[in-house]
């Protein structure tokens, strides 16, 4: 311990372990530490099932829903969205060489009265589709072309639209969409967590729509992809990368204070011992005194013996628009079974997630919870979501946010380009990290 690094990682959850290998790969000397003995903190994946029921403080007989080893519960479980920004970097970083991906079987929405819906993945899907009258499907097919069609440099494909000072509000008007389509298509696609994007410039919404789309026109069946056995893979995948790099990695290892001389930190004192370093990155659970509360989220993970009804056979993501439900936040529903190894065959593992808005925060997953009826088991925990008080500019202590509700890793990826950019001060550019891997790995094979 009683060395000098530039980086010290506090946490290895997945946005700890992305930075740990960007500051690793950039050349840097990391010492990454968590205090618990796995990987993954509050985004860990619990296995064998025992450790489910032993981390919710739950009686139960877990030994009843098959062996044990068969079962990897993520604790905040999210899809990655196939062109997305946490895919890209899964892919330039080569963490791929050490994980395999399933497709998610398909994309969801709830409507009022309580049915659910296929998110269309085409304009011909589209004018199949049962979510919509007869009028409106074509309505919603032109407003999916426009956006598929746009290209921000080419003035023929704006139709007269300034994206950059028409809303969103203002598109759904000029091509007629009516309030339930606008619910679907700027939550379950554009992936908006509430309403407050519709009175923004629509050009990141169009993007994000393009981004939806070339994620579904990449598999067919869903945007979304998952790593076989868990997420609990990805951070020990980055985990093993940054090693290569030269990363140094202590599970099991408390922080006992974060120290810091005129403001600014120099180092991490553990068990007696003080490893010094030009700046920390952590979990806002090391900082709490640097950090804010800005609101919750309830979750309940529950087990099933049956699919989703309506939902196809095994996994999907279902959305529930804020306003379908009389809400200012949507209400997300994941599902996975045994064919992405994370459950016993005949068995599965869904989730309902929320903001929390009231004093009961399990009766606000009720519209998701009576989704998946009958249940044998609910796991619910209430988390609070932390924000960092301060950039780390003087401090040169860099803290990630809370995971939301969400069900997918748009967000997650939004956070870490934020952290990369407040600690380098430059814009996180892919190529440059995919050049730097290919010097790496040549000279591997020239040695």
């Amino acid at each position: 311990m009683d060395e000098e690094y530039d980086v010290i990682v506090l946490g290895t959850g997945l946005k700890e372990c992305i930075l740990s290998v960007l500051m690793s790969i950039s050349g840097k000397k990391v010492l990454h530490m968590d205090r618990n003995n796995y990987y993954g903190a509050e985004s860990a994946s619990m296995t064998p099932l025992e450790d489910l029921f032993r981390h919710f403080n739950k009686d139960g007989d877990a030994s009843k829903y098959g062996r044990g080893r068969d079962w990897n519960v993520d604790l905040i479980p999210k899809f990655i969205m196939a062109k997305g920004e946490l895919a890209k970097l899964l892919i330039h970083t080569n963490v791929t060489r050490y994980l395999e991906f399933k497709q998610i079987e398909g994309s969801y929405v709830y409507k009022k009265g309580g049915k659910i819906y296929k998110v269309p993945s085409n304009d011909k899907e589209a004018l199949g589709s049962s979510l919509m009258g007869i009028f409106e499907k074509r309505r919603f097919r032109n407003y999916l072309l426009y956006n598929t069609n746009y290209d921000e440099k080419d003035d023929k494909t704006h139709q007269g639209v300034d994206a950059t000072k028409f809303t969103a509000k203002d598109l759904y008007k000029k091509f007629g969409l009516d309030q339930n389509t606008q619910d679907f298509v700027g939550h379950a696609i554009s992936l908006y967590r509430n309403d407050e994007y519709i009175t923004q410039p629509v050009l990141e919404q169009i993007k994000k729509n393009q981004l939806y789309y070339e994620s579904l026109s990449s598999y067919g069946k869903s945007p979304y992809l998952y790593p076989l056995y868990g997420l609990g893979e990805l951070p020990q995948g980055f985990a093993r990368l940054s090693a290569v790099y030269g990363g140094t990695y202590m599970l099991d290892k408390t922080c006992d204070k974060i120290v810091c001389e005129d403001g600014k930190v120099v180092g991490v004192k553990s068990e007696g011992e003080t490893a010094k370093c030009k700046m920390v990155i952590c979990d806002p659970s090391y900082v709490l005194e640097k950090v804010k509360k800005v609101g919750q989220v309830v979750r309940a993970i529950c087990l099933l013996n049956h699919p989703i009804a309506n939902a196809g056979n095994s996994s999907c993501q279902i959305i529930i628009p804020q306003n379908q439900v009389n809400r200012k936040n949507d209400i997300y529903v994941s599902c996975l079974s045994h064919t992405e190894a994370v459950a016993s065959e005949g068995y599965f593992i869904a989730l309902v997630a929320t903001t929390v808005e009231t004093d009961y925060p399990e009766g606000e997953l009720s519209h998701g919870l009576n989704l998946l009826e009958p249940i044998l088991e609910k796991f619910v925990s209430v988390s609070d979501l932390y924000e960092p008080t301060d950039t780390g500019e003087k401090s040169r202590i860099f803290i990630s946010s809370s995971y939301d509700a969400t069900t997918h890793f748009e967000t997650t990826s939004d956070d870490v380009k934020d952290m990369y950019k407040r600690i380098t001060g430059e814009n996180f550019d892919f190529s440059k990290v995919k050049s730097n891997l290919d010097d790496q790995n040549e000279g591997e094979e020239n040695q």
